[in-house]
């Protein structure tokens, strides 16, 4: 089977989106006036631990009961929902091959095959979707996502339980870079739980996805995220040809967290959720609001 991701025919998406993070759950919907609304429910600790591997969600009478009352909160009528998954939960990489088959499921069937050997886990019945970043005479450059079904399927049913029904599936970051408001090439932070990915964009081109997990001391998170850092704008610089004058980041502490962590007065640190998206309080972190406004932005 596959499911949807960076669907190009973005008005058929839900207009509800709800992001499952470690921290809690995130709903967000198109207000009046197109302004989007939020709001957040945190989860007991433990509740959600994402993986490649069933269980991600230890609780999921809490999962159901939090997602219930974070779209009640909105005051939302939507019963389908595009359905934010955290990284760590999915695959997604960049390949090249040499050719694709022009139909899809043709498609689907060489991609399928081609991760066998690339992902831990089995393809034969994973959620995979593909789609072209980049098509020349001798090459495709493609953007693909796998989910384990077991993984997948924990998630739909406490939408599900939760009364609602998942209509789309994106990983985290990659519902996220639609939050970017540039079209110039940007390099992008995601922290999500115990995994950090970084990924850079030229236009709608994803250049670079790159996922790890951080270990649980948080001296070294701080390490381990200060050299993903460093691997992604040695690779910026290397493809094109210059350095990145911003980072934006999404995740706990927002930019001025990442600025600590990162020591480097070199460049500027954005929120990737601007200010001015949505009202921030104490009950609704702005730093956890990107994967939901860009899954709305599409």
């Amino acid at each position: 089977m596959a499911f949807s991701f960076l669907m190009p025919d973005t008005h058929r998406r839900p207009p509800l989106a709800c992001e499952f993070l470690p921290q809690g759950i995130v709903a967000a919907h198109l207000a009046q006036a197109g302004q989007p609304a939020a709001a957040f429910v945190p989860l007991p600790e433990g509740a959600l631990a994402p993986s490649l591997k069933a269980a991600n969600l230890a609780d999921k009478a809490a999962a159901a009961a939090a997602l219930r009352r974070a779209v009640e909160d909105l005051g939302s009528r939507e019963r389908n929902l595009t359905l934010v998954v955290p990284d760590a939960a999915a695959r997604v990489l960049l390949l090249d091959f040499d050719t694709l088959p022009a139909k899809p499921a043709e498609a689907l069937a060489v991609v399928r095959f081609r991760l066998r050997k690339l992902v831990p886990f089995d393809t034969d019945d994973a959620a995979i979707s593909y789609q072209v970043m980049r098509q020349t005479a001798e090459e495709a450059h493609v953007l693909v996502t796998a989910m384990p079904q077991a993984v997948l399927a924990e998630y739909e049913e406490v939408a599900r339980r939760a009364g609602l029904e998942p209509g789309a599936v994106l990983p985290a970051t990659l519902a996220s870079l639609a939050a970017l408001t540039q079209p110039d090439p940007a390099l992008v932070v995601n922290r999500n739980g115990h995994s950090v990915t970084t990924a850079i964009t030229r236009g709608e081109e994803l250049l670079l996805h790159r996922s790890l997990d951080l270990p649980a001391e948080e001296a070294r998170q701080a390490e381990d995220l200060r050299q993903a850092v460093a691997v992604s704008l040695a690779y910026f610089e290397d493809t094109l040809a210059t350095t990145p004058q911003e980072i934006f980041y999404a995740g706990p502490g927002g930019a001025a967290g990442l600025a600590r962590i990162l020591e480097q007065e070199q460049f500027r640190i954005r929120d990737l959720v601007p200010a001015a998206a949505v009202a921030e309080s104490k009950d609704l972190p702005r730093c956890f609001l990107a994967g939901v406004i860009g899954a709305l932005a599409g």
